[in-house]
């Protein structure tokens, strides 16, 4: 079996999905692995590193696409949808596509795979469980984002971090507010906290004040009423107009107390809740820095623009939508890792093996032989339900070839 890994072709996107440390594992299982010529040299991997590791390197794109059983992406369609699409043609039916592509955002382009008769695991849906971790790629970018935006707010930010006592006098810690204790919430808490820093923290789940408190930081507590706010498989989940209008209100003092502010309120194939308004930012202190790591679907502050640096009275805000792009080099060791041990879960041998008793794969799998399987996608598709009892085809294995 073949699995091939593309050079990424999104605008500015730098990682690569199979770094040559992971090569000889897969070698070593009876696989095939080919590499487009160049996919790694912006992360910091020559060919020649990937030849050594035990890779074939292709320079010819298109042959990369249909000589390959299963192919390997840091961005699939969904998460490229312009340049992506030129690879279309190349897809032959069968394919196996494990990638991160965005299916709840752009389910469109989860259709265009399925009508060539590509086989997807999107994996953006891999559900928040133990067994999971090791192949949860939104976490582990996730970690990467909350680590750079605190290095971004510390860069703009017209003071330093830590509490500074000096012949010339005192020098008081800068404040940062991180709103959202998921992963790259977590992981901006504790950056900011290495820095000297004094931290707050909110979230919607009152369950995770004991993992900020761990940290070092402050939880933010605003009395409004949060049942229903984390989905059975772990993401954040939706809430009203209502709440939100009175989470923004609430949250106004302590956004104008602050230095920096780092938001990471995201909901999966939704609209970022606005929590920071226009008002809020007007409050803060001139030189203040928000960092809106929501900004890819709309942001939590009302006056974010992707990928832009604006200044508004004085405060700075960036709306950075692929930081992870930022630190190729381990963003790439992390999502190689989480990928390969994603195709131990669906390879036996040299063969393609679809367990669908298994959670991680059942959950993943976003099209099979022509056909929407994921019952969300199905959803935002306007489709009917699948009438199977498990929601998918009635098979527990596929060999290719």
């Amino acid at each position: 079996m073949i699995i091939s890994v593309p050079k990424e072709t999104y605008l500015g996107e730098r990682r690569v999905a199979l770094v040559p440390a992971s090569v000889p594992p897969l070698v070593k299982s009876g696989q095939r692995v080919q590499i487009e010529s160049g996919a790694g040299i912006a992360a910091g991997f020559t060919d020649d590193a990937y030849r050594q590791s035990g890779a074939e390197v292709i320079a010819d794109r298109p042959q990369l696409f249909q000589s390959a059983d299963i192919v390997l992406q840091v961005r699939g369609l969904g998460a490229n949808p312009h340049a992506g699409a030129a690879d279309l043609d190349a897809m032959r039916e069968g394919l196996v596509i494990i990638a991160p592509s965005d299916p709840l955002g752009n389910p469109a382009a989860v259709r265009q795979l399925a009508e060539r008769g590509v086989t997807l695991f999107a994996m953006e849906l891999i559900p928040r469980i133990t067994r999971a971790q090791s192949m949860d790629v939104l976490s582990s970018m996730a970690t990467i984002a909350g680590y750079k935006a605190v290095l971004l707010a510390a860069d703009r930010l017209p003071k330093m971090f830590p509490l500074m006592m000096t012949a010339a006098g005192t020098l008081t810690p800068a404040k940062v507010f991180v709103v959202g204790a998921g992963v790259a919430g977590l992981q901006a808490i504790a950056s900011a906290r290495r820095l000297g820093a004094v931290v707050h923290a909110y979230d919607v789940r009152p369950a995770v004040k004991e993992q900020v408190e761990s940290l070092g930081a402050k939880f933010v507590e605003v009395p409004l009423e949060t049942t229903g706010a984390e989905t059975a498989g772990g993401y954040a989940k939706q809430l009203g107009e209502e709440f939100y209008q009175k989470q923004r209100e609430l949250m106004a003092r302590t956004v104008a107390g602050s230095d920096v502010c780092i938001t990471t309120a995201a909901i999966p194939g939704k609209p970022s809740p606005r929590i920071i308004t226009a008002e809020a930012v007007h409050g803060m202190t001139p030189g203040s820095v928000i960092v809106d790591l929501a900004a890819e679907r709309g942001g939590n502050c009302e006056l974010t623009k992707a990928d832009h640096c604006i200044v508004e009275n004085g405060v700075t805000i960036l709306g950075p939508t692929n930081l992870p792009s930022e630190v190729p080099t381990h963003a790439s060791q992390m999502l190689a890792k989480n990928l390969t041990n994603f195709a131990k879960l669906v390879t036996r041998g040299s063969e393609f093996h679809l367990n669908l008793e298994d959670e991680v794969v059942r959950t993943t799998l976003a099209t099979y032989r022509g056909d929407i399987v994921n019952p969300q996608v199905r959803e935002l598709l306007g489709l009917e339900p699948l009438k199977t009892a498990e929601g998918l085809p009635p098979v527990d294995h596929l060999a290719t070839k």
